[in-house]
């Protein structure tokens, strides 16, 4: 049985607290690896949290540090405000999803399913009706007598997913449970595991590298880089207002266009790019902004766009990449590379070719300016 005994005032404190969580790993010469370098974090029940950043970010240590697999070096993890910093992975029934499935080969899929509640001795009645509504809730009603290898991929991390779920988890943990699948079934399967948690009202977290997962699934994303929270807001917030250039540049692969403040006024900034002016508001630009600062310019792919011109900016295709709804461009101008996405959409849209000379233009109310 759980350690994790309910309060009075669970209903009034974060289901989930993490408070300075440090981790460090030392290898034999001594050196030190700060992982994690003292993250914050306050997540509520029935959020879905996703830990958004490039490899070796430390959002995996933090997972794993959740569920009881590292030991954090300084900090507490909190549940409705116990410190479980201590508490052995097998009393926090927070049961993690993986990316492998980690399924047993030789039980059948019903076996699998069940293998939480058997350690716990569960009765077997209590067994097959939690087994049969896990099923139905992932759409796996006909397949209980086959085995893992008889299964696509993402059959297979539907179970994975109803294992985790007979538990009736305090927190249901992910760790980049969908890469494995190739590009459609990881669609769908997402789509799947948002469902039932929303459907269930679970504390989710889950850790991922790729953008287009934490921006569809997500109540919250938290952006991480070398150990340490760079933004945390929902997906619109994260993706229309960047805290800093690793987020605008992680989330939407932006432009950084390099430019110099030539006025700023009690609304907006204006700034230089190529001998063009642009103005932006002036909360889009970072505090102090003044007259001659370099700085860089962010504008994301799909805000700006292409066309033969003229244009606020004439550059040369330097490649173009058609997939299918949209046409990716990059364009080198003044010395500089842009990336424009343009739609494909109606049937007199113009493919632009390598070496062909085309205006971007940038629309300024979907730019930010950040210090260079």
């Amino acid at each position: 049985m759980s350690r994790l005994k309910e309060s009075n005032t669970a209903m009034e404190q974060p289901h989930l607290s993490l408070v300075d969580l440090v981790k460090v790993f030392r290898d034999g010469s001594g050196s030190e690896t700060r992982a994690v370098d003292g993250i914050s974090l306050d997540i509520n029940r029935g959020e879905f949290v996703t830990l958004l950043g490039p490899s070796g970010c430390g959002k995996t240590t933090t997972l794993r540090m959740i569920a009881g697999f590292e030991q954090p070096t300084d900090g507490e993890i909190r549940v409705r405000g116990e410190n479980i910093s201590r508490v052995p992975p097998f009393e926090r029934n927070m049961p993690m999803v993986f990316q492998s499935y980690a399924l047993f080969p030789h039980l059948t899929i019903f076996e699998n399913i069940a293998y939480g509640l058997k350690i716990r001795k569960a009765d077997r009645e209590v067994i097959r009706n939690e087994v049969a509504v896990a099923s139905q809730m992932v759409n796996l009603v006909g397949l209980e007598n086959r085995y893992p290898g008889e299964l696509s991929g993402g059959q297979q991390q539907r179970v994975a997913l109803a294992r985790a779920l007979v538990l009736k988890p305090e927190i249901i943990l992910f760790d980049e449970p969908l890469s494995n699948l190739d590009a459609k079934l990881r669609i769908q399967t997402r789509t799947e595991i948002k469902r039932v948690q929303h459907m269930l009202g679970i504390t989710a977290i889950y850790v991922t590298h790729d953008q287009a997962e934490a921006l569809s699934m997500s109540d919250k994303i938290v952006v991480m880089n070398r150990g340490q929270i760079m933004q945390v807001g929902s997906p619109e917030d994260v993706y229309n207002h960047p805290a800093n250039p690793f987020v605008a540049d992680f989330i939407g692969n932006a432009n950084f266009l390099e430019s110099r403040i030539t006025a700023v006024g009690d609304s907006s900034v204006t700034v230089e790019i190529g001998g063009s002016s642009f103005e932006i508001r002036a909360e889009r630009v970072y505090d102090g902004a003044a007259v001659g600062d370099e700085v860089y310019v962010s504008a994301k792919p799909e805000a700006m766009d292409i066309s033969e011109g003229p244009g606020d900016l004439m550059g040369r295709v330097d490649v173009n990449s058609f997939v299918g709804a949209t046409t990716e461009y990059k364009v080198e101008f003044d010395g500089q590379f842009i990336t424009v996405i343009h739609s494909n959409s109606g049937g007199s849209v113009k493919l632009f070719h390598l070496d062909d000379e085309v205006a971007i233009h940038l629309y300024p109310e979907y730019c930010r300016v950040y210090r260079r």
